[in-house]
């Protein structure tokens, strides 16, 4: 796909242009929203309400990473969501569970947890670390929580993030240093939950600007 060429014709109302866009960005922006929900219907919303959103407004799409713009707009709809459910009955984060490994690990989501050659016993095990993973980030505030997922799940650059965010420099990397620190606070917190050979000790040490901080 010539993306550039894509753009310019779904700019021009071309549905069937706008919809290779979608195909194209639709298992990262998902993959963005339910880490930052953290419910896989929730994300779905947004992700759909981020579409339409695009859709209707890409004649102000001027140029540059039409990534980046369309995640702003995955985010920014991230927030409306949560925003929402915020107004609604609490759910426990017991409730919330990482994505099942066939629906949601692609390339794009959490290399960390990546391992060709797992056996059954190691993917259950990373099966819980994962939900683990998943509660600790969505204890974060949302803004830390957006700039979490797209470094440390995502792999975006500080310079991505900051334009998908818009966000100075200094912004995502103080949110990225609070983001880490507490989600590996978390989960030194329920150590005992944890499999055995990914626990944490209390008297590990992270740097705020290590690459990663869990």
């Amino acid at each position: 796909m010539d993306e550039s060429k894509t753009i310019q014709r779904a700019q021009k109302g071309d549905l069937a242009a706008f919809n290779q866009l979608v195909m194209a960005y639709q298992t990262l922006a998902y993959n963005v929203a339910y880490r930052v929900v953290g419910d896989h219907n929730l994300a779905a919303d947004a992700c759909q309400d981020a579409f339409v959103s695009a859709f209707k407004g890409l004649q102000g799409f001027r140029g540059g990473s039409f990534k980046s713009w369309l995640l702003r707009i995955v985010t920014n709809a991230c927030y409306d969501m949560l925003r929402y459910q915020k107004r609604r009955p609490a759910v426990s984060l017991e409730q919330l569970s990482a994505p099942d490994e066939d629906e949601l690990y692609t390339d794009e989501s959490a290399p960390w947890l990546e391992d060709g050659h797992a056996g059954p016993e190691e993917l259950a095990m990373r099966g819980e670390l994962a939900d683990d993973i998943q509660r600790a980030i969505s204890s974060l505030p949302p803004d830390q929580r957006v700039v979490l997922v797209l470094s440390d799940v995502q792999g975006f650059s500080y310079a991505e993030i900051s334009e998908i965010a818009g966000i100075s420099l200094g912004t995502v990397k103080s949110r990225l240093s609070r983001a880490r620190l507490k989600v590996r606070d978390y989960l030194v917190s329920r150590s005992e939950l944890l499999p055995t050979s990914y626990r944490l000790s209390s008297g590990q040490q992270t740097h705020p600007t290590d690459d990663r901080a869990y």
